[in-house]
C-alpha cells in the first residue's frame, strides 16, 4: 500500500489544522503523510498544544504555515476544516480528492482560561472522531456488489 498525502487546512492553521495535523500523523504515519496550513496563518496555539498532550500526542515541534507553501505538491486529500478556509482556500490542482469537516474555532472562545481550554478540549475531541473515521475508511477500496443484476419487483 502507498503513502497518501494529506493536507488540513485552516484559517490560521493555529488550532483545528494542526491538532488535525498530529492525530493523523500518530494515529497512521505508516499510511499517510500529513501536513497542515492555513489561509492567514499565525501561530501554533499553546491551548491545542496543552490538549493534544493530554491525548497523548506531542505537537509542540509543528508551527504554523501558508497554504503558498504546498500549491503545485500532488495531494491524495485537501481537508479544510473552517468555513472560511473552506470558501477562500486556493484551488489545489494537485488534489485527487478534497473534503470539508466544520469544526468550531476553539480560538475564538471567550471566558476564563479552564472555560477557553474545555472549548479547545471539545473541538479536539470532535476532531479525533472524523481523524479516526477518515483512518478507517479513506483509503478502504469500495466494495463490489455480490449480484450484478438486482431483480426488481414489477410496479
Amino acid at each position: 500500500m502507498s503513502i497518501q498525502r494529506v493536507l488540513f487546512v485552516g484559517t490560521e492553521n493555529s488550532a483545528r489544522s494542526q491538532m488535525a495535523e498530529g492525530m493523523l500523523r500518530a494515529w497512521a504515519a505508516d499510511r499517510y503523510e500529513v501536513a497542515s496550513a492555513g489561509t492567514a496563518f499565525t501561530y501554533l496555539s499553546p491551548e491545542a498544544v496543552t490538549v493534544m498532550a493530554e491525548m497523548g500526542i506531542d505537537i509542540s515541534g509543528q508551527h504554523s504555515k501558508g497554504v503558498d507553501e504546498f500549491l503545485g505538491q500532488p495531494w491524495n486529500w485537501v481537508i479544510t476544516v473552517c468555513e472560511t478556509a473552506r470558501h477562500t482556500c486556493p484551488v489545489f490542482p494537485g488534489a485527487a480528492q478534497t473534503d470539508h469537516w466544520s469544526f468550531e474555532d476553539p480560538s475564538k472562545a471567550v471566558g476564563t482560561d479552564g472555560e477557553r481550554l474545555a472549548v479547545f478540549r471539545r473541538v479536539g475531541n470532535e476532531i479525533a472522531g472524523r481523524v479516526r473515521q477518515f483512518v478507517l475508511v479513506a483509503d478502504r477500496p469500495y466494495t463490489q456488489a455480490t449480484t450484478p443484476v438486482i431483480d426488481l419487483p414489477p410496479r
